[in-house]
């Protein structure tokens, strides 16, 4: 086969997950504070050789997986079928107007998979035109009968367990779902068993152990376990800003565009709280502050939204592995009043950050009149952040 080819990805997620236990599908549940089914997918949406990423979801789940996948780049979801088989076909079928080269089916539940092994996948592809990845198995296998007696012990040299991403040129696997459909077999387990019964000679290519499917609640428990090991250096940073009143009608905080019969003297859009919460997270990198990333003095921060500068504290977390375990941010002023704006600035805070909100504390507290706050001649805050990072080699985090 030529180089380059139009490589998609779909990604199968239309399923309940009831072996999983109670928590609804596992899909949209978390592991260490990120959903499983982000995980799942942002490897292919970040991968330079794939040019689509397909979903396929339950209609149902319409607003969980939008919430989920918050920030991802993919296809319209198409619509799942009754079976994984009908799920599949159905993200075939909607990519065929876009006539990729190769497809590689992989599963949302299993959110391990890395950019090496999607890679490996393309490539095995490329020259067998039908692969799957592989691991060998290391315990030794019975075969049983009914009865529940051992029938035969298989040699464990020639077993493999099979995982997904599976590949495929695209043609050939979507005529032979089609065919499948036709003939009315829906029981296939995965599109190599398929890929098998329509005549295709399927290879296997290097598989990866971590990449495991969650399929029972022990599953999420022991990764959950896994991660928070790998996440063990726990950090805790603080902030405070301040901005006086100017004039103007309104005041940015938390996010939130606030009527008020001042404005803020600011060369950003001066939102206190969402500048004392980029410095709580830049302390607990010991990263800087603020100002050394975003300097006043530069024009191109004139006026600019302060959602930015918190988006970009959050990327320094990812880029070093870490995540957010908690925020909290204390306005301190007598007005505007906050009490009825919390709800709104914390679900704000939420929506710029990709955390969940009940991760999100925002409070207010007044200073009894004393001070440039009591006299109403600007607003203060403070904020705290707590990050969780992994160890490196020499005991600090990377």
């Amino acid at each position: 086969m030529s180089n380059p080819k139009k490589t998609a990805a779909i990604i199968v997620a239309g399923g309940r997950g009831l072996r999983a236990g109670a928590g609804g599908p596992k899909q949209y549940r978390t592991l260490a504070g990120q959903p499983v089914i982000f995980r799942a997918m942002q490897p292919f949406c970040t991968h330079s050789e794939i040019f689509a990423v397909q979903p396929v979801t339950s209609p149902d789940d319409s607003e969980l997986f939008q919430q989920a996948v918050a920030g991802l780049s993919y296809q319209p979801p198409a619509a799942g079928g009754a079976t994984r088989q009908g799920s599949v076909r159905a993200g075939l079928e909607a990519l065929a107007d876009q006539a990729p080269d190769i497809v590689l089916i992989h599963d949302a539940a299993r959110p391990f998979v890395d950019a090496a092994l999607i890679s490996r996948a393309i490539k095995a592809a490329e020259i067998t035109g039908a692969a799957v990845p592989a691991v060998a198995v290391t315990d030794t296998i019975k075969l049983i009968g009914d009865t529940g007696l051992v029938e035969a012990t298989p040699e464990r040299a020639r077993l493999r367990i099979a995982q997904t991403p599976q590949a495929f040129c695209f043609d050939v696997i979507l005529d032979a779902h089609r065919r499948a459909a036709r003939e009315g077999r829906d029981d296939f387990t995965d599109d190599a068993a398929l890929a098998e019964w329509a005549g295709l000679t399927v290879a296997t290519f290097e598989g990866d152990v971590a990449n495991m499917k969650l399929t029972t609640p022990q599953d999420f428990v022991r990764e959950e376990t896994r991660l928070g090991a790998l996440l063990g250096d726990i950090r805790t940073g603080t902030g405070y800003d301040v901005h006086a009143f100017g004039d103007g009608d309104h005041v940015w905080l938390c996010g939130l565009k606030v009527p008020h019969n001042r404005g803020f003297l600011a060369h950003s859009d001066g939102d206190v709280g969402l500048h004392a919460l980029v410095d709580a997270i830049l302390g607990a990198l010991a990263d800087g502050d603020i100002g050394s990333h975003f300097p006043p003095t530069d024009p191109q921060w004139k006026g600019a939204a302060s959602d930015k500068f918190l988006k970009y504290a959050i990327d320094r977390v990812t880029a070093r592995g870490g995540g957010i375990a908690n925020l909290e941010v204390t306005m301190i002023c007598e007005r505007p009043k906050i009490g009825p704006l919390r709800e709104a600035m914390r679900q704000r805070i939420a929506e710029i950050t990709g955390l969940p909100v009940a991760r999100i504390a925002v409070k207010a507290t007044t200073s009894e009149r004393l001070g440039f706050t009591g006299r109403e001649e600007g607003i203060a805050a403070t904020a705290s952040a707590t990050l969780r990072l992994p160890w490196g080699a020499n005991g600090l985090a990377d």
